[in-house]
């Protein structure tokens, strides 16, 4: 009997389109003779959708009537069978849908990589590929990401962080901050945003006003760094979990603006995705410095407890030669395919070990202890509420 493979994307984020251009890229790659593949499509207002109408990115020009035509489902544990069940119910529908074995979320940006449908599944008990609830938090956080890394050892870039709402009430003293402790020029982040939305940078206390409102935009948090002026970037995916990790070739990704743009990323050649934007491959580096960059990847995958597939990304100071790490993409655009490709890795057996990923982090989660059998509400004669501590 083939497993049922639920392919979730979409969501409540300004990744969206993104998302689905990356998850019906995966679609068509996962071997049907194995797997059923199941689309659950997350709209901008969280309504989960299913139907065959869904793989085909052309339906979704018009999307009021690509969902008139699929299913909207609520998904349920019952007996421990994952039910999709048409919503809302009524006498006059199957009602029943099918069930999902396995997810395989295919997700970019706040509200959904960010552990929040990592947890939503957690909740239901379906096995999923991929990062867990906390390292997909971590990753997508850029500070909290920083901390963890810099206790660790790996090396990232000095950096200021703050509330927006401070920047708001105390302006001057956020300039004090920033420019007592870090050199023009520098880079604005929203701390959970991806894809380069809202980062700019600032020669000058001008340019810093306008790339600190814009950051506010898009997170109540904001970082800001020193740029490396001399700059190469230079990204590596990383496959496997906290056992076993393995990284892929390098590439350095071509940029026609100051920094990477969401532009650069995805809108080069139509809808193809990150697999679609300029790059070097293999990055033109020397080979001492690519098995840096592997090892650090490797490190940076592991000290964040992540599985399945992620792209980090990194900084060469051309000046200096100092490597650093910038961020972790847990669920990076189109999977980071091509580089697997590059590897000698087929989009088809990358989509295989991310399943068989996800259900052996469910065979070791079995074994482990969540609650007692025992109900001590129902306890008598041990001093009720009052005698637990």
């Amino acid at each position: 009997m083939k497993i049922n493979v639920g392919v979730f994307f979409g969501g409540r984020s300004v990744e969206h389109e993104i998302s689905i251009i990356s998850a019906l890229q995966v679609i068509h790659s996962i071997d049907r003779n194995k797997y059923n593949v199941v689309p659950v499509y997350i709209t901008k207002r969280g309504q989960f959708y299913t139907g065959n109408d869904l793989e085909d990115i052309q339906n979704y020009k018009d999307l009021d009537r690509l969902l008139s035509r699929s299913k909207q489902i609520v998904i349920t544990n019952h007996d421990g069978e994952k039910v999709m069940t048409e919503y809302p119910a009524s006498i006059f529908r199957k009602g029943r849908l099918g069930t999902l074995d396995v997810a395989l979320p295919v997700v970019h940006g706040t509200n959904v990589e960010d552990g929040c449908l990592q947890g939503y599944l957690e909740m239901l008990d379906i096995p999923y590929a991929g990062c867990n609830v906390l390292s997909s938090a971590l990753g997508m956080d850029k500070i909290a990401m920083r901390m963890v890394l810099k206790e660790a050892g790996l090396p990232v870039l000095d950096y200021v962080w703050f509330y927006s709402k401070r920047w708001f009430s105390d302006p001057t003293g956020v300039y004090a901050d920033i420019e007592s402790k870090l050199d023009y020029p520098l880079i604005v982040k929203p701390a959970n945003s991806g894809s380069s939305v809202g980062i700019t940078t600032a020669d000058n206390r001008e340019e810093l006003e306008d790339a600190l409102d814009l950051a506010s935009r898009f997170s109540n948090r904001i970082i800001v760094e020193h740029k490396v002026v001399n700059l190469r970037e230079i990204n590596c995916s990383v496959l496997g979990d906290y056992e076993k990790a393995l990284p892929s070739v390098c590439e350095e990704p071509i940029s026609t603006e100051k920094i990477l743009s969401y532009k650069d990323k995805y809108m080069n050649e139509g809808s193809k995705g990150m697999s679609g934007a300029a790059r070097q491959l293999p990055a033109n580096i020397p080979d001492d410095q690519t098995a840096l960059i592997q090892d650090l990847a490797v490190k940076t995958f592991q000290v964040l407890d992540c599985s399945g597939v992620s792209r980090i990304d990194f900084l060469i100071d051309g000046d200096s030669g100092q490597v650093y790490v910038n961020e972790i993409n847990t669920i990076p655009g189109s999977l980071s395919f091509y580089l697997w490709e590059a590897t000698g890795k087929s989009f088809t057996e990358l989509t295989e070990e991310l399943i068989q990923l996800a259900l052996k982090r469910t065979r070791e989660r079995d074994n482990l202890v969540f609650s007692y059998d025992t109900n001590i509400l129902a306890m008598k004669g041990k001093g009720g509420a009052k005698g637990l501590k």
